[in-house]
């Protein structure tokens, strides 16, 4: 097992299949870590007892899923599956192993960025396949190897570990999302309307119910590995996975909340808009009311052109000047008082 150790891992030095391989390990049932391998050092460690691999993998190709599926046996339409992304979230038991497909999502830009990954569980061996937008689970792997007395109960704590960063990257996504909307309330109450602003609102909220989708089905195998597959989940680590659920539990409630925040800002974002188209109106119709009277008397004037008043009585012209004025004032202040201007 020394001398395994401090062999460099064959698949590091082929480029076509290092980027694909981002991890392949070797440990002891006693939770302690043998060392790098090369996934064809694979089976000769498994034929050791008490030896379990953990394998990482990023969007491999076809060649090294089927040469993991010699190592470890694994079912081919399990193999299918993991080939290729967009898969829906879902467990299947194969025999003594598991296939578990979850959504992961990361923010890029503002925006939510999705992927999967698919994990094989089995006895002696645990196999992560990343596609899409993923956080590698390089920090999910040192945490279970700073607690060796748990990754002592087997691959199935590497699962927890694994889920259990999936989930907890969930929750800064929804924080981000809440902060975002807090500083668009101060365009969504402002007095101009600005369309990038509902834009942006339609686009998060698209993205919350994506993600919602996404992590709503995840409370569903999280169960089923609290309460069954005993053959592959220790009773020691059911407490975990119940962590886990409870973490998924919140992440999707805090989606539904975020949900309803943004749909209400939507709402009161229209509501606003048209608040203020309908103050613009009145104050045209206030002012075209103003305009009215003096339009109205003037245009008597140029239906007679014999008997004006104005043509008799030098004051008659001030007194209708004044008398257009005064019913001007009059709209005016009544409007004003009625809060139309």
């Amino acid at each position: 097992m020394h001398a395994m150790h401090s062999t460099p891992p064959k698949l590091q030095e082929d480029p076509s299949t290092g980027a694909m391989v981002v991890n392949c390990v070797a440990y002891r049932f006693d939770g302690q870590r043998i060392g790098d391998i090369s996934v064809d050092d694979i089976s000769e460690v498994l034929k050791q007892p008490d030896t379990f691999v953990w394998v990482g993998l990023h969007e491999p190709d076809e060649t090294l899923l089927h040469k993991l599926q010699e190592e470890f046996d694994l079912h081919d339409l399990a193999i299918e599956d993991a080939q290729h992304a967009h898969q829906r979230t879902k467990i299947e038991a194969y025999g003594d192993s598991l296939f578990v497909v979850v959504q992961t999502a990361q923010l890029v830009s503002g925006h939510i960025a999705f992927g999967e990954t698919h994990v094989f569980l089995g006895p002696r061996y645990l196999v992560t396949v990343r596609h899409g937008a993923s956080l590698s689970y390089a920090p999910a792997r040192r945490n279970c190897e700073h607690t060796p007395e748990l990754l002592a109960l087997g691959p199935a704590y590497g699962l927890y570990g694994v889920l259990d960063f999936i989930v907890d990257n969930l929750l800064p996504i929804v924080r981000d999302f809440r902060e975002e909307l807090q500083e668009l309330e101060k365009d969504i109450f402002s007095d101009t309307f600005k369309r990038s602003t509902i834009r942006r609102l339609y686009d998060m909220q698209r993205d919350l119910m994506t993600l919602r989708l996404a992590v709503a089905p995840m409370q569903d195998i999280i169960s089923q590995l609290v309460r069954q597959h005993p053959q592959l989940i220790p009773d020691e680590l059911r407490a975990y996975f119940r962590d886990v659920y409870d973490h998924v539990f919140r992440v999707n409630e805090s989606i539904s909340a975020m949900r309803e925040m943004l749909a209400a800002a939507i709402n009161v974002n229209l509501s606003l808009v048209t608040f203020g188209q309908n103050e613009v109106m009145k104050r045209l119709a206030g002012y075209a009311a103003m305009l009215a009277a003096p339009t109205l008397i003037t245009s008597w004037y140029g239906m007679n052109f014999t008997h004006m008043p104005e043509l008799a009585k030098p004051w008659a012209y001030p007194v209708i000047i004044g008398l257009v004025l005064t019913i001007v004032v009059t709209i005016y202040i009544t409007l004003k008082r009625n809060r139309w201007l």
